[in-house]
């Protein structure tokens, strides 16, 4: 006779009510264009696949456990040490272990719409989290921030889905104002945005995350890092799983970091092109936040001019069946009559845009 175990009734409490992260859609088959998850279009510095390489030989041994070298780097570039840098398996790694280390009975904080991780992390560890929510302007409430007492906020910086960044001063009114960490989530600050970082030597309640999935084109490698004072990085060694990043993904991270050149060059390639799609859905009237990251939040308007969620969801629809993907996120009241969309190369962003105006003329 089987032996049962009931693991749903099983599982601790707020396991039982979690609902687990929904990432993007990962289409199956050729001749996709995926403009739905912000990857980085162009792929990683050339010097990644020679450092790769290179690794293969040295896969029987552990991986150096704390990642030193890629933290020395990373810290010198920040004007830093390597005890002020965490390497992690992505940064949602990291959210975890600031989440597990640091957020209290009080629950974190976050606004919304921005990151659909952040519930998830906070109920991993039974934590409740509380919601500051935009309003279309999305002007940066740092008065709400601070009434949530949370002891640890996330802000997401730029923003996702909408792209808006925040500027520097913003972000040191809300260190001042709040009484707990402030989590300055930057994994999209390389495309236009203002970092946070310089702050760290004056304000020891700042963590700024960061991931080399989308800037650095290595979303496969998952590879994220945190800058912080020495004693929260302490902290949170304590809690990281020893051996968290292959040696193959060390040494990617490293290679991609170092090649300051090919960044750069790649990452005004994005921009450049962001910049010439929006002007593109500017000639359709539609409303397009101003983006400093690798994608746009527009909300398309029909043939007769109307803007609702009915007409976002059409076009969602519309692009997908011509094998153009883009996110649609229906659940919130900023966001239901929005899409968003990734920048791609600018072959891909002209299917987009060709996709588009067939929806346009059979809308």
């Amino acid at each position: 006779m089987k032996k049962t175990f009931d693991a749903p009734h099983r599982a601790l409490p707020h396991i039982q009510d979690l609902h687990a992260y929904v990432p993007g859609e990962q289409p199956q088959g050729d001749g996709w264009v995926k403009l739905n998850t912000n990857e980085n279009p162009y792929p990683p510095s050339p010097n990644v696949a020679k450092a790769v390489t290179a690794e293969v030989a040295n896969l029987r041994k552990y991986p150096e456990p704390s990642s030193v070298k890629l933290r020395a780097a990373i810290g010198q570039s920040f004007g830093l040490t390597q005890k002020n840098v965490i390497i992690g398996n992505g940064s949602d790694n990291i959210l975890d272990l600031i989440t597990r280390c640091f957020v209290s009975d009080l629950g974190a904080g976050h606004t919304v719409p921005s990151y659909s991780l952040y519930p998830v992390v906070a109920g991993m560890s039974g934590q409740n989290l509380v919601d500051v929510n935009f309003e279309r302007s999305m002007q940066l409430d740092v008065e709400a921030l601070a009434a949530t007492q949370a002891k640890v906020f996330f802000l997401t910086n730029p923003n996702a889905p909408t792209g808006v960044a925040f500027p520097r001063s913003q972000i040191e009114a809300a260190l001042k104002a709040i009484d707990g960490l402030l989590v300055v989530d930057e994994a999209y600050v390389d495309f236009g945005g203002e970092t946070a970082a310089p702050l760290l030597h004056d304000y020891e309640n700042l963590v700024v995350v960061r991931t080399f999935s989308k800037s650095y084109g290595l979303a496969g490698m998952r590879v994220g890092f945190a800058l912080a004072s020495a004693e929260i990085i302490g902290i949170l060694d304590r809690v990281r799983d020893a051996y968290n990043l292959d040696r193959v993904a060390q040494a990617a991270a490293l290679a991609a970091f170092e090649d300051v050149e090919y960044f750069e060059r790649q990452r005004q390639k994005v921009m450049a092109t962001r910049e010439a799609t929006r002007a593109e859905l500017d000639k359709y009237g539609w409303f397009t936040y101003p983006s400093s990251t690798n994608f746009l939040f527009t909300e398309p308007k029909n043939a007769i001019g109307e803007s609702s969620p009915e007409v976002a969801r059409s076009l969602f629809e519309h692009l997908k069946a011509q094998r153009v993907l883009v996110r649609y996120f229906p659940t919130h009241p900023l966001t239901c009559a929005f899409i968003r969309v990734s920048i791609g190369t600018d072959a891909e962003m002209k299917a987009f845009l060709t996709a588009v105006e067939s929806w346009l003329n059979h809308a």
